[in-house]
């Protein structure tokens, strides 16, 4: 998508301090695309995982690794997501800084919630004072950026065979809100890493922020009467998107961190799709399809595809919001399945 306020502001700045901007090194590619946004006419982050592997489990190149062992500053979704990450991070330099954006002041937070029943939901009331980022005021000051080493294993990567899956759903920035809050926890890290560049950072950020607020309020109109759409997804990812654009889903193929489902629980979820008539199950780039025609097989659901990661698009400053209209056309191409 071109940007074109973004891009005049870029090119005034761009003589500046490219060769002095600090080195940046991302997670994921959505990820990437937001802290992109604030560095463009600075200079151009790395990204660590490429969007066509699975973050739960990436094993890293040698030219990631380089990467990310040259970085100044790391920004990660958190160790929920990515619990490999952690050893690695730890490894860099003492000055080095890394930052979780899972663990930013005001980021919108899920609990993992049951692969095969999704029916039972509470209206997160306690969340939802922290949805309304307008203004965003109240973000403008994060000293604490580094170490993050108090972590637990809370994201409990489970399978079938009894391990725990409780704790924070790490796919959090599949709600536009918690982007905005992370765009301005970016910008305010690397302006105060780099406070030459401050002014281009923050004037990013505002831009990117208002771009946000419109690709929410697009969405928004667009998944208008949804609310009873029946769907199941491959693995449970989508709840941030769900939840923040009134979609709900039945239940997934696998847990939240996309480990194999055995037997037991395909049949619970064939049997779930077929009694309440769910018309669409969704699939993902990433993974076989086999695991969603056999929770479907006999029931009449046809399948779709949504993508968390963006697979299908460049990386970049306009990865963001292509990832997240993808995902609204996926489900609109659900809902006119049923009529």
């Amino acid at each position: 998508m071109f940007r074109p306020t973004l891009y005049l502001f870029s090119i005034a700045f761009a003589g500046q301090a490219i060769a002095e901007a600090p080195s940046v090194a991302v997670d994921i590619a959505p990820v990437h695309s937001l802290v992109a946004r604030v560095m463009d006419g600075v200079g151009e982050p790395s990204l660590i995982i490429p969007p066509g592997a699975s973050p739960h489990d990436h094993a890293m190149r040698p030219s990631e690794a380089r990467s990310l062992q040259s970085a100044e500053i790391v920004f990660w979704t958190g160790e929920e997501l990515t619990p490999w990450l952690a050893k690695p991070l730890g490894a860099l330099s003492p000055d080095a800084l890394h930052v979780s954006l899972l663990d930013a002041d005001g980021t919108i937070l899920y609990e993992f919630r049951d692969a095969t029943d999704h029916d039972d939901h509470d209206d997160h009331d306690d969340h939802d004072d922290r949805a309304d980022h307008d203004g965003h005021d109240d973000h403008a000051d994060y000293d604490d950026h580094a170490g993050h080493d108090d972590h637990d294993d809370h994201a409990g990567h489970a399978d079938d065979h009894g391990h725990d899956h409780e704790g924070v759903d790490p796919h959090a920035w599949l709600d536009p809100e918690n982007a905005r809050i992370w765009v301005q926890v970016i910008a305010a890290t690397l302006s105060e890493a780099d406070p030459e560049n401050a002014d281009v950072y923050q004037q990013n950020a505002a831009t990117a922020d208002r771009e946000l607020v419109e690709l929410k309020e697009k969405i928004m109109t667009d998944l208008t009467d949804m609310q009873t759409l029946s769907f199941i997804t491959f693995h449970d990812a989508y709840q941030y998107f769900e939840k923040r654009f009134g979609l709900e889903s039945s239940g997934a193929v696998s847990l939240g961190d996309a480990s194999s489902p055995g037997p037991a629980r395909l049949a619970a979820l064939r049997e779930k799709v077929e009694h309440e008539g769910i018309v669409c199950a969704f699939s993902e780039p990433q993974f076989d399809k086999r695991l969603v025609r056999t929770a479907i097989e006999g029931t009449g659901a046809t399948i779709f595809e949504l993508d968390p990661v963006g697979v299908s698009f460049d990386t970049g400053i306009s990865h963001y919001d292509s990832l997240l209209m993808a995902m609204s056309a996926g489900y609109q191409d659900c809902s006119k399945s049923k009529s």
